[in-house]
């Protein structure tokens, strides 16, 4: 089989059980992440987790169309990203925590890279998507941005939460919930910088219909 066949079947085999499972209730381009997000881990879990503000995929299609700029908590995460489909709208791909001055910075003021990366994002003064794959200090301080007037909303066209692990994490994704910014956030301990990239994409392979 082709790549492309192999995909196309294995998504018609995600849709089957989603049906089995009694998924549903979503937009098609709500389902479209979904899906794209249990392709990626094999997981259904996403298929009860994923939680969307109204309209948010709609939202952070069309802010792609317009050329935003993604900005990543991890390295991994940018990497996932399909550049092909990004290049072709103008769409750069960020991250911070690999940047030396990043690294100073946090060793100076006790604090975590993530935490500083969303002050060099919020320095950037342009519209965003934050894909957040891992670091919940991330989201944390991104809230605190926003919530002092730091980080405009309006520049916040998305954020994606979808950190992994225990510390912080359901706290941190809660907390965006409240946010009066769009929003797709996979709720409890589970995500990853690959289902950050994967919602992403998702959006990205949207863009082309």
């Amino acid at each position: 089989m082709k790549p492309q066949e192999i995909e196309a079947r294995s998504m018609e085999i995600i849709g089957e059980e989603m049906k089995k499972r009694g998924m549903g209730g979503w937009t098609p381009e709500e389902l479209a992440v979904v899906k794209r997000c249990i392709h990626t881990s094999a997981d259904f879990d996403y298929g009860e987790n994923l939680v969307f503000s109204p309209d948010a995929v709609l939202k952070g299609i069309q802010a792609l169309k317009e050329g935003v700029t993604i900005v990543t908590d991890t390295n991994m995460a940018a990497a996932g990203i399909n550049k092909a489909a990004a290049g072709k709208l103008g769409v750069q791909v960020r991250c911070f925590m690999a940047d030396e001055d990043v690294a100073q910075e946090a060793k100076m003021r006790q604090i975590t890279r993530a935490a500083v990366s969303m002050e060099r994002c919020a320095a950037l003064k342009e519209p965003v998507i934050i894909a957040c794959g891992n670091a919940p200090t991330a989201l944390m301080r991104l809230k605190e941005l926003a919530d002092s007037g730091r980080f405009p909303k309006d520049q916040l066209r998305l954020i994606i939460g979808a950190p992994v692990g225990f510390v912080n994490v359901v706290e941190a994704k809660e907390d965006i919930l409240d946010m009066d910014v769009p929003y797709i956030v996979a709720r409890g301990r589970k995500g990853g910088s690959n289902i950050a990239a994967a919602i992403c994409n998702a959006m990205l392979y949207q863009c082309a219909r």
